[in-house]
């Protein structure tokens, strides 16, 4: 009152205002929403959307660099009326296995190096999101992006198949082969580079991290298998390629999804090796997942 006196005798107005807070009445929509949500944005980020337009060249550019030869494929089967696509569907992830790898290292750190950066991890975790709520979003964001990236060529040369009508039980089973290869590199692959890119907040250095570890496997692997075919050791070929993420699906499409194997001389993995390859993808998605689950139990301490 002693303030309000002299103000008043000061000349000045004074005004009490009653805030009002009051508590929260409306539905809440929990912990699956908040999923969901991290999901959708995650996925549109991989392509740019809702960001900046510089955001989208590259991831769009990838785009549609991979769909452009599946295209002209088709073209070029519809013009001269042949019997057969000139790329198998499960061939077609490991010809532009360039084109993948560097979308996924320009991805996965864009997906969560920048929350490491920044700090607003702990934020999410604060509530209702807990740490595999997180992991599951993003790697199914991920995941889930690269499989529109693998998918969508197959998709033009399988529908450009059937307008040069061409058989469509063969097509259609070549079809979903190379859906089942391309879900499963896709799971791999985000993984892979999720765990990278988790390591280290710097996007640089991640995205360096990735191109790395996906070239340098690849071409240690096939220079080793092609020393081994010259040395007539084509035993040690199929064994050589579990140390690659290329090569690993490359076996395992050669033994289970009838694709013809890009190793030297043809030599791809038997029935019996193919499960070895097999285990060995699912153990590996299954260790990204839980590693990451562990990277981030530690990220707000």
């Amino acid at each position: 009152m002693a303030i309000e006196q002299s103000l008043t005798q000061r000349g000045e107005q004074t005004r009490i205002h009653n805030i009002g807070y009051r508590n929260y009445d409306g539905p809440r929509l929990g912990r699956a929403y908040a999923r969901r949500s991290l999901y959708s944005q995650s996925l549109r980020g991989a392509y740019g959307l809702g960001r900046s337009v510089k955001s989208k060249v590259l991831p769009m550019l990838l785009f549609v660099v991979m769909c452009v030869p599946a295209a002209i494929m088709v073209a070029v089967a519809v013009a001269t009326k042949a019997k057969d696509l000139p790329l198998d569907y499960t061939r077609y992830a490991i010809v532009m296995q360039a084109v993948i790898g560097l979308y996924v290292a320009s991805q996965a750190p864009q997906s969560v190096s920048r929350d490491l950066r920044f700090k607003t991890v702990p934020l999410y975790f604060s509530r209702p999101i807990e740490t595999t709520d997180y992991v599951r979003a993003k790697y199914a964001a991920l995941a889930s992006a690269m499989f529109v990236l693998t998918a969508a060529p197959l998709l033009v040369l399988y529908v450009g198949a059937l307008l040069a009508k061409l058989d469509f039980s063969d097509q259609t089973k070549g079809f979903a082969q190379g859906l089942v290869s391309v879900a499963l590199l896709s799971l791999l692959f985000a993984g892979i580079g999720l765990v990278i890119s988790a390591v280290t907040p710097r996007r640089g250095f991640g995205i360096a991290a990735v191109i790395a570890v996906l070239t340098i496997s690849y071409g240690a692997v096939s220079t080793l298998q092609a020393i081994a075919d010259s040395q007539s050791s084509t035993s040690a070929v199929p064994w050589l390629g579990l140390f690659s993420p290329v090569t690993l699906i490359d076996g395992v499409q050669t033994a289970f999804l009838g694709a013809s194997s890009s190793f030297p001389a043809g030599e791809g993995p038997t029935s019996a090796q193919g499960v070895v390859y097999l285990v060995v993808v699912l153990g590996l998605i299954a260790g990204c997942y839980g590693l990451l689950i562990r990277r981030y139990r530690k990220v707000g301490l």
